[in-house]
């Protein structure tokens, strides 16, 4: 039932934004028939104002405005369906929208309609738009990479590193040499072409590498920061030589390849010795967000818009300065967060699903029409995946890494997505990949990318069939988990907890679980919250002796994660706080009747009205048979809470003649709780209640 409910929803994300799409090209298309005249004449007192404002639609303005809305919109839908349905980054469904976008589906289909929408002489407006963003988001990617976290693994991660660009380049140099012929443009060189095709294979995409490692919680284990260190130093060797590579290709002599080179080295010596100090001396003045005037800001813009320009002029390419602008930024003080916040928000949902459209636009599937063309494809992946999955393994293990440690380092720098992209239009760009060779290694990056996570998964059962069992339930042990979003929540669900074990700290296993749904905070703002967001239960457990095992997560996915990590340890019990959504009264509707549905293990929704104490709990029950006096039985035999049982019944009043009968309520305001089954909480209307007399535990029994 799930299944269907989830291959449901998926199909109302995409009629969605099919509708969406049908009604922008309905609007173009009467801006485009409808004359003045046309509507004057079948009413004279018209004036002819609907035609003309649906005339303006058409304007560049007003078309560039129409794009981003249809481009954000289906950037943003199919994100939350690649994550939330099929558990992969959310970028990889904005890619998958742009190339939906492009002559692949809706040009194929509907080329009318593609034709509409995105006019070719609107596409230069749209290919600006993107490259100004993809500026703003390659600063964001040189501001996360933090320089010193190669210093404390610098042998391994220099060798993985190497190993995973070297290998890959040499094996897509040699790829080059059988499909120079077919597939490189006229008046392209092969030493241009080769080396383009061996950057290409070598690429690491490090924003979306390390949103795999935020949602697996690796970011701190040591395999998470080895690989982060791994990626960060293939994105700089990587760019470096792009750049060299690009120098080389524009050039088209060795004369003023080695001229461009020389600019570059004094580029870069002028913005590590002249740049970064004044931007560190900036980063000691601008501490806070309440100082950090709009001076300072527009320093910054003005010097991350004057590397892009530089780097452009001398020949590099204006991503390759905005991403040095990136890396010389201060990493002390706050400077680099307070910026990145006024920026990534805007450059991440607004710009950068343009620079996706265009991709998909330059994408053209239809053009693999023929079979080679198919087996060049499997070709490139295969060779892509024997570079940089074989090539970072091999080299993990001989730097003395486990073979489960090994692999999963391959398969997580085999991860391209974003970045590659990027390499690949910088080629197209440029002249030195053609539409069917682009369209092929576009195809490659998403295939390596959408791999990684199934094949972390498979890794992770192979080595851990063997070695790991499923935790052994102890007899009279309660098992809970109690998860919580505020502070004081979490503080109360522990008390809860506690309480139900009868206050016997070797009858429970307590576990309490806290989420961010924030996936875009720096590694110092993780451990900040981290840290904070446990604080209140920590002092809980302090004072009461008990020990709680403390787990943080980050996911924008917070039902999957509650429910998927409560089924992991086997947990009798998930406590979870009540909370009513933004457009329902209910106190099980939204995330939480998600949760409800989905959770393996029995669930309590706590509906605080300041509880402190158990003096007095009650246990509402319809029936002898019900399951919640069972459930009563199990916590009496845990030496747990001491409670009253009141059959509904009891509690119902007759009002008048003319009102319905009445729950009441003064027979519920001695007990501190109240539990009681979820399905005759919902049937007894008690959400009616204007004034809850009392805190109530709400519980969802499995049935089976």
């Amino acid at each position: 039932m799930s299944k269907n409910m989830r291959s449901m929803n998926t199909i109302a994300y995409l009629a969605t934004l099919l509708l969406f799409l049908l009604v922008a090209y309905f609007i173009l298309q009467l801006g485009k028939t409808l004359e003045p005249s046309t509507i004057l004449s079948l009413n004279p007192n018209q004036d002819g104002l609907l035609p003309e404002i649906l005339k303006k639609v058409k304007h560049p303005i007003a078309l560039l405005f129409l794009q981003i809305l249809i481009v954000a919109a289906f950037a943003r839908i199919l994100g939350y369906v690649f994550s939330r349905k099929l558990k992969q980054p959310n970028v990889m469904g904005e890619i998958v929208a742009g190339i939906m976008l492009g002559p692949s589906l809706l040009g194929y289909y509907f080329p009318e309609m593609m034709n509409e929408i995105f006019p070719p002489s609107s596409l230069g407006n749209l290919s600006t738009f993107s490259q100004v963003g993809l500026i703003l988001f390659m600063f964001i990617i040189g501001m996360e990479l933090d320089l010193k976290v190669l210093k404390s693994k610098v042998h391994s991660a220099i060798l993985i590193s190497h190993a995973s660009i070297i290998f890959p380049f040499g094996l897509g140099m040699a790829l080059s040499y059988f499909i120079y012929q077919e597939f490189a443009p006229q008046n392209i060189s092969f030493l241009s072409f080769s080396l383009f095709i061996g950057i290409s294979m070598s690429i690491t995409a490090f924003p979306v590498l390390a949103r795999i490692l935020q949602e697996r919680n690796l970011t701190r284990t040591p395999l998470g920061a080895m690989v982060l260190t791994c990626a960060a130093a293939d994105d700089i060797t990587a760019w470096i030589l792009l750049a060299i590579i690009v120098t080389i290709a524009k050039a088209g002599s060795l004369g003023i390849a080695l001229f461009t080179i020389g600019l570059s080295i004094v580029y870069i010596l002028t913005m590590i010795f002249v740049v970064a100090p004044f931007l560190a001396r900036l980063g000691t003045i601008y501490i806070s967000r309440e100082n950090l005037t709009k001076t300072a800001v527009a320093m910054i813009l003005l010097i991350l818009l004057g590397s892009s320009f530089t780097t452009e002029v001398i020949g590099i390419h204006a991503l390759f300065g905005a991403f040095l602008a990136g890396v010389v930024m201060p990493s002390e003080g706050n400077l680099k967060k307070l910026v990145a916040e006024k920026i990534e928000d805007v450059a991440v949902i607004l710009f950068l699903p343009v620079f996706f459209v265009i991709t998909g636009l330059r994408t053209q599937i239809t053009l693999l029409n023929d079979g080679h063309l198919w087996y060049t494809l499997g070709l490139v992946v295969l060779i892509a995946v024997i570079g940089k999955f074989f090539g970072s393994a091999i080299a993990a293990r001989y730097s003395g890494a486990s073979w489960e440690e090994s692999l999963s380092i391959g398969a997580l720098m085999n991860t391209r997505g974003l970045m590659e992209l990027v390499v690949l239009n910088i080629g197209y760009e440029l002249g030195i990949l053609g539409p069917e060779i682009f369209s092929i290694f576009v195809l490659m990056a998403l295939i390596t990318t959408l791999s990684t996570g199934p094949v972390l998964d498979l890794i992770q059962n192979v080595f851990t069939r063997n070695t790991l069992s499923s935790p052994q339930k102890t007899e009279n042990k309660l098992g809970i988990v109690v998860a919580f979003a505020q502070d004081r929540m979490g503080k109360v669900l522990v008390r809860l907890a506690y309480a139900l074990s009868g206050n016997q700290k070797k009858s429970l296993n307590l576990t309490a679980l806290h989420i961010s749904p924030n996936d875009t905070l720096s590694s110092d703002e993780l451990q900040k919250y981290k840290e904070t967001s446990f604080e209140s239960i920590t002092d809980t457990a302090k004072e009461i002796g008990l020990n709680v095992r403390l787990e943080y997560r980050i996911t924008d996915n917070i039902t999957y994660e509650i429910v998927n990590f409560t089924k992991q340890i086997d947990s009798q019990i998930l406590l979870i706080g009540a909370a009513k959504p933004l457009f329902s009264r209910s106190y099980t509707g939204g995330r939480i009747k998600s949760i409800l549905s989905y959770s393996t293990a029995t669930v309590g929704v706590l509906i605080d009205q300041g509880l402190e104490n158990y003096d007095r709990v009650a246990i509402i029950y319809n029936d002898p048979s019900d399951e919640i006096l069972r459930f009563s039985e199990k916590i009496r035999s845990l030496k747990g809470l001491k409670s009253t049982q009141i059959r509904m019944s009891d509690l119902i009043q007759p009002e008048t003649d003319l009102n319905p009968d009445t729950i009441s309520i003064a027979k519920l305001r001695p007990f501190s709780l109240v539990i009681i089954d979820i399905r005759l909480w919902e049937e007894n209307e008690f959400e009616k209640l204007d004034l809850l007399p009392t805190s109530f535990l709400l519980v969802r029994f499995l049935h089976t």
